[in-house]
């Protein structure tokens, strides 16, 4: 089995039914919203024209962006059913206008079929939609199929759909680990919202500037609950999404950095955990 599919499934193994449930229900509706764009793109010349010229209009580096933005939009979606602390939700980094979505679904399926029949698009640009068309119909990974109906075949699917993600953006190994090894920015939407507390009791050091933090004196909270004096934690944080007690990641603006926290996040949730199944 692929390690990218096992983690997955080791952390959707920790949900309870109710959360299942739930999360089941929302991948539906975002897989059915996904086909529907993808079948309007597809039945549209001209729709299917102007993506086609936004998609060859970037370059390699701007195409691998765009799965890897989609990639992390997925993750962030399954992330809001984990119910961690670990698991808060990504900003910026995660969104997606509706003509890149278009350009990414249409990009996805040339990869596939490509995959499926190295010659298929070897016809004249002007039938790649009806090359595509019945690709998509008859073949296609992508299509969400109202035959679809019981949980586990949601939850495969979508499971699915990720691994094959990750491996094309090659962003984290299996373990957890990054590749690119950067530190990047914590989301300023995300460092405005930590919250700040008044010190109770004394001996309590900022390890950044080592100093005591004064009773009464109002300091940063971070999520992992380690405080630190204001003046300390904010330059720390335009440098990097650390905490420096304890290495929790906030969320940044970064895609790549993004997807490898949420990966983290995964990895734990499913460390120890008992194969998933129904």
């Amino acid at each position: 089995m692929d390690n990218h599919y096992s983690v997955f499934m080791n952390a959707l193994s920790t949900l309870t039914p109710p959360q299942l449930s739930d999360l089941v229900a929302s991948i539906s509706a975002l897989l059915q919203r996904h086909n529907r764009r993808l079948a309007t793109l597809l039945s549209s010349p001209a729709l299917f024209s102007l993506t086609l010229r936004h998609l060859e209009s970037l370059s390699l580096h701007h195409k691998s962006l765009l799965i890897a933005q989609h990639l992390l939009s997925s993750l962030t979606h399954l992330s809001h059913f984990m119910h961690t602390k670990t698991s808060a939700p990504s900003y910026s980094a995660s969104n997606i206008k509706l003509r890149d979505l278009d350009a990414v679904l249409l990009l996805l399926l040339f990869c596939e079929l490509r995959q499926h029949d190295p010659t298929a698009l070897e016809a004249e640009p002007s039938k790649w939609r009806l090359v595509l068309c019945n690709y998509y119909m008859y073949n296609t990974m992508l299509t969400f199929s109202s035959m679809i109906v019981s949980d586990t075949e949601v939850l495969n699917k979508f499971v699915e759909l990720l691994s094959k993600f990750l491996k094309f953006v090659g962003v984290v190994d299996c373990d957890g680990s990054g590749k690119e090894g950067k530190e990047v920015a914590a989301a300023a939407a995300v460092v405005v919202a930590l919250p700040s507390v008044e010190v109770t009791g004394g001996g309590k050091e900022c390890v950044i500037c080592k100093e005591e933090m004064k009773q009464g004196r109002d300091v940063c909270k971070m999520p992992c609950t380690h405080l630190f004096h204001w003046m300390c934690i904010l330059p720390w944080l335009r440098k990097t999404n650390t905490c420096p007690c304890c290495r929790y990641r906030l969320p940044s603006d970064d895609v790549s950095g993004e997807i490898e926290r949420l990966w983290e996040v995964l990895v734990k949730m499913g460390s120890g955990s008992h194969s998933f199944g129904y």
